[in-house]
């Protein structure tokens, strides 16, 4: 890996700096789990499609600029540096999309990649269900083939953004037969179909963040099915690699709240007694950085060819982790400050926004599959160890 980078890569940087430095809203957005907020990120998402900003490694006939990795994370790099929002149709950019680019025909992709894109459709995730939560291999809900459609049956849970997305995108088993990760099918789902219903999860702010979809009869046609009828376990399992290893939390975003760490700790050092928390943040912020370099040269890696394995469960428990411990480590800076969320204080809502981070941050060790499952994967396919 080289760590140099090209005059072309550095023209890109610029190119990128200059135009977010121009578009990017001067006042934050509302949350994008309020009806507000929700459409102010969706136009966001179009603002950023007419620069062909939406998603810079997909080919430009799709809304991109065919850039390769090394590039996509400058442009993180920079997207965060300068503040902008985050990214509400995360679902289908950095999860779907990727997975479309491998597994679609032209035609889905024609269809579904630019409206993306475009910020027009907005797409959930359909994984987890009661009974089927890290274990997907357990997963019930049914789709039956009727001619050249699926009627589907059943409920997925914890579907983020499903409140207000236009799509979801699951597994769904349509081998009635099969069982654990056999006769499975990746299906996409408009949420508008006669037959679903949404009902909202509060997350731990209150907010909607999350959902439960039932499916009741729900005919969707077969165009919609990626790849082969029940080989949906092979194809999600791709798009579990994107979620942990590389696009869905880029190196970029825990590199600057690192750097915002760092300058809570120079606000407040004078009032701290515990001298244990400066090396907290120390160890913060190197760990962000060397959670980047370690992107940047599996990035390398892809880019010559390579694939993601078994080790973006390494990935996914350091970036979860580290997201924790960073915000643990801004709670501790902050002491008492933070049980107020600072009303009335000059710096409230940087301190807001420090306490609902630190929420956020305990879901990680969760979603994208959990910690312990994880290192279950870790141990018996990168260590051989042998299973119980």
């Amino acid at each position: 890996m080289d760590l140099i980078y090209t005059s072309q890569q550095n023209s890109f940087r610029m190119e990128v700096r200059d135009w977010l430095r121009s578009h990017v809203p001067q006042n934050k957005l509302p949350s994008f789990d309020t009806d507000d907020g929700f459409e102010a990120h969706r136009a966001w998402e179009r603002t950023l499609s007419e620069g062909n900003w939406g998603m810079v490694t997909w080919p430009k006939e799709y809304g991109g600029r065919g850039c390769d990795l090394i590039e996509w994370l400058i442009f993180e790099e920079e997207y965060y540096r300068a503040g902008a929002p985050l990214r509400v149709n995360q679902n289908g950019i950095f999860l779907l999309g990727p997975t479309l680019m491998e597994y679609g025909t032209d035609a889905q992709k024609a269809r579904f990649i630019t409206e993306m894109a475009k910020g027009n459709e907005m797409w959930a995730q359909g994984w987890s269900e009661p009974g089927a939560g890290s274990d997907m291999a357990a997963i019930r809900c049914r789709a039956d083939r009727d001619g050249n459609e699926f009627v589907i049956n059943g409920q997925k849970i914890w579907s983020t953004r499903a409140v207000y997305a236009d799509w979801v995108f699951g597994l769904f088993r349509s081998d009635p037969e099969s069982s654990r990760h056999h006769g499975l099918s990746f299906i996409l789902v408009p949420l508008n179909s006669p037959g679903v219903t949404v009902r909202p999860i509060p997350q731990l702010n209150g907010l909607p963040g999350f959902a439960e979809i039932f499916f009741d009869d729900v005919r969707v046609s077969d165009f919609n099915l990626i790849g082969e009828e029940g080989q949906g376990w092979s194809i999600a399992m791709s798009t579990a690699g994107f979620e942990r290893g590389l696009m869905l939390r880029s190196p970029a975003r825990f590199q600057q709240a690192s750097r915002r760490l760092v300058e809570l700790y120079r606000a407040r050092q004078n009032d701290i007694l515990d001298l244990s928390i400066e090396n907290a943040v120390v160890q913060c912020y190197m760990d962000a950085e060397a959670y980047a370099l370690s992107t940047y040269q599996t990035a390398s890696r892809l880019t010559k060819g390579g694939k993601i394995g078994a080790e973006s469960s390494c990935n996914k428990i350091f970036w979860s982790e580290l997201d924790i411990r960073i915000h643990e480590t801004a709670m501790s800076l902050l002491g008492p400050y933070a049980e107020t969320e600072g009303v009335g204080m000059k710096y409230h809502e940087e301190i807001a926004a420090w306490v609902d981070g630190f929420l956020f941050s305990q879901s990680g060790p969760i979603y994208a599959g959990t910690n312990e499952i994880q290192r279950n994967i870790i141990a018996e396919r990168l260590l051989g160890l042998p299973r119980k």
